[in-house]
């Protein structure tokens, strides 16, 4: 049974009045599986939840977010990948609210294998009217009248894999990118150089190579950003951190450019 909620399960990142973001960081605990941040946007009645993960997050994930929204009202639930820590809770949004899926087309095939016969039956139209495929180049999604940035991130660490910007707020929701494994995911880092060790060895593995993240840093550099928020571990909040970040990630051997024979070879 999944351990109770505690009352800073949500954590406001920006609100003006009009548009709110919140992370939620804390709905997986101890040994359940490894923890997760998901996401909610909230623009003039319009909402949108990124990366809402699987069933261990699903029931304490809803609980919190019918403190901000009516769940009849959710737009878009949007992935940034594939994993089943992102989007294997599908099935259930499918069934108990009208929002649309939001995933890449690489991927999109792949969501049916989500859900039973059971779940597609009952939903009284065709999958593919409940999702939204979006091209390997990126795309805008419409959130009333604003509108959330799907930025390709492809191999970071996903071969589809997805960023999502939100201009108003300037935060950019970076998935993988950024994780680290720490025990105090709601609090942005303030120390770069001590979090190193905990983000190390999670880009060294599951990043593809030196050449990808540096085309990555090199689009982020170009964009307003505020604030990167990964799928895993603490932000990094202000202009000076998240330089810090793109720094080290740009210069980081990882990947395939740490393989060698010595990788492949009968067991």
């Amino acid at each position: 049974m999944s351990a109770p909620v505690p009352q800073s399960a949500s954590r406001i990142l920006f609100d003006n009045g009009e548009h709110k973001c919140l992370v939620f960081s804390s709905l997986v605990k101890g040994d359940e599986g490894v923890q997760t941040n998901q996401f909610l946007i909230v623009h003039k009645g319009h909402a949108a939840v990124i990366d809402p993960g699987g069933d261990l997050t699903y029931t304490p994930l809803t609980i919190e977010l019918t403190k901000y929204i009516n769940l009849q009202d959710l737009d878009y639930v949007i992935a940034s990948h594939q994993d089943p820590d992102v989007i294997a809770s599908m099935p259930r949004w499918l069934m108990h609210t009208r929002a649309t899926i939001v995933a890449s087309k690489l991927w999109a095939r792949f969501l049916p294998h989500l859900a039973s016969p059971f779940v597609t039956s009952m939903l009284n139209k065709d999958f593919s009217e409940r999702l939204l495929e979006l091209p390997d180049k990126g795309a805008n999604i419409p959130l009333g009248d604003a509108i959330l940035k799907a930025v390709p991130a492809h191999f970071l660490h996903s071969v589809g894999n997805f960023q999502f910007y939100d201009p108003v707020s300037r935060i950019l929701f970076s998935g993988d990118m950024g994780a680290s494994m720490t025990e105090d995911a709601h609090l942005p880092v303030t120390d770069f150089q001590a979090h190193i060790p905990a983000m190390r060895g999670f880009h060294r593995r599951y990043m593809c190579s030196r050449r990808v993240t540096q085309l990555w840093a090199g689009v982020v550099r170009e964009m307003d950003v505020d604030m990167i928020v990964p799928q895993h571990g603490r932000p990094f909040q202000g202009k000076v951190m998240v330089n810090n970040f793109l720094d080290w990630i740009s210069a980081l051997d990882c990947g395939i450019d740490l393989l060698t024979e010595a990788d492949y070879r009968w067991p």
